[in-house]
């Protein structure tokens, strides 16, 4: 008997984490980042509701926050097994762990000032760059379609068109298949592969997070982005994109590489501030082998994610001089949800500014500052102060590496046979609605509660 305990990334879209016990063996598939509320987030991500030293092996499907994130942790608890991923994942997973605890430090430090001026008491990181370090140490590269072991589990993976190096894990154990999804990418998506289609699964757990609702094409997105580029140049203002530093950054210096060769945005001077958005583009250029044939092409004639215009900031001195140019120029900077890293300090700077653009090109999850600034919400707060919003806030979806209902429903379709479907990954209401449309097709799908176990 297998069983699947659903502990993270269920009814919302952050801290992917699922259990799975089959005899004496425990696997975990991802073991994510929870981000939202501050005491919340704490909370989850420090304490497990199971012995990490239990845990035989992690199966990674990619390495975003929300899913490779709190690995250092659950090493200094007591894990000691392999941490499986595709060897894209090993080497982007590394640059993003180092950076998530010196972010952590960084952050800590600059809002322990605020505290120490109110007079509460200084607070301290989830987990230190020793932590990350340990947990690197555990990664181990199995390149897509190769066969592993873990315990009486035979494991695969297969592309999953969402992030370089991203997979949909396959599992098979006494004569049942389990699917994991992971993040599954789009059709015809920039840079990267289209998602690939796994054998038949007794049990598929799968990603909604766009469950209820139909991208724009990539092209729209293009238009929509130049448009806000060309309005905020003629105002003077500042162009401020969050961007997760693996995956969307990329998209986007890719879009505005295309968008200055055709003509259709003025030479603006374009940043992308942090030093792991950097590293993470030298990884996608170490890695051509996951491309689709048009970037393939882009690469033959020079470099896709570059430009005469845009320039990769290192240093926090280089960051903190951003803020004192008055021409117009685009930074691209982490977080994607505004909730840690140099976008804060940049926001601090230009929040106030009406004539400066906040442009939204990723999922904003609930409870965090990205999610208030797109309901329109003021005043926010960064670093525990107050700002009122005053510049204007601009949401793309367009550029999602998530698949849209559609994507989900024909992929779903592609799989010679599916038992039945859990799926994670996303609001409730994404879910329910995505639930009810596969529930019409005939299959049977369920959203499980925090906690909730389901037996294959």
């Amino acid at each position: 008997m297998i069983t699947v305990t659903f502990l993270g990334a269920v009814r919302t879209v952050t801290g992917s984490m699922h259990l799975v016990e089959t005899g004496d063996t425990r696997l975990l598939l991802d073991c994510g980042l929870f981000q939202g509320r501050r005491a919340d987030a704490r909370r989850i991500n420090s304490e497990f509701p199971f012995p990490p030293s239990s845990i035989d092996a992690v199966l990674l499907s990619h390495a975003h926050l929300d899913h490779c994130g709190n690995l250092p942790t659950l090493v200094r608890q007591g894990f000691g097994g392999k941490i499986l991923c595709t060897p894209a994942t090993r080497d982007l997973a590394a640059l993003i762990l180092r950076d998530s605890a010196e972010i952590q430090h960084q952050d800590v430090n600059f809002a322990n000032k605020a505290r120490a001026r109110q007079g509460q008491p200084p607070l301290q990181p989830l987990y230190t760059i020793d932590d990350a370090e340990q947990a690197i140490r555990r990664l181990r590269p199995v390149p897509y379609h190769q066969t592993f072991q873990v315990g009486p589990a035979t494991g695969v993976f297969y592309d999953a068109g969402h992030i370089l190096g991203s997979a949909v894990t396959v599992l098979t154990v006494e004569g049942r298949t389990i699917v994991f999804s992971g993040d599954l990418g789009r059709t015809a998506a920039p840079i990267i592969r289209d998602p690939e289609f796994p054998p038949a699964a007794d049990l598929l757990i799968m990603e909604a997070t766009y469950g209820d609702r139909r991208h724009e094409p990539f092209e729209r997105g293009g238009r929509k982005l130049a448009d806000v580029v060309r309005g905020t140049v003629r105002r003077g203002g500042t162009i401020l994109i969050p961007a997760f530093a693996v995956g969307r950054t990329q998209d986007i210096t890719y879009t505005l590489h295309r968008l200055q060769d055709g003509g259709k945005i003025p030479a603006v001077p374009t940043f992308v501030d942090s030093p792991m958005a950097t590293d993470a583009t030298a990884i996608f250029r170490q890695h051509p082998e996951v491309f689709d044939a048009e970037t393939l092409a882009r690469l033959s004639r020079g470099d896709p994610f570059g430009g005469r215009d845009i320039r990769y900031v290192r240093s926090v001195e280089e960051s903190k001089e951003l803020n004192a140019r008055h021409d117009p120029f685009i930074v691209v900077a982490t977080s994607g949800m505004c909730e840690s890293g140099r976008i804060l300090h940049h926001l601090r700077h230009h929040v106030g500014d009406p004539q400066s653009s906040l442009v939204f090109v990723a999922f904003q999850a609930a409870d965090t500052l990205g999610r208030r600034l797109v309901d329109g919400v003021t005043p926010v707060r960064i670093f525990d102060e107050s700002y009122e919003v005053r510049l204007q806030v601009h949401r793309i979806e367009s550029y999602s590496a998530h698949a849209d209902r559609d994507e989900l429903v024909a992929w779903v379709g592609r799989m010679p046979r599916v038992g039945q479907i859990c799926l994670v990954h996303g609001e409730e209401q994404q879910c329910m609605a995505l639930a009810r449309h596969l529930g019409r097709r005939g299959i049977k799908t369920i959203v499980p509660q925090r906690g909730q176990r389901v037996t294959v």
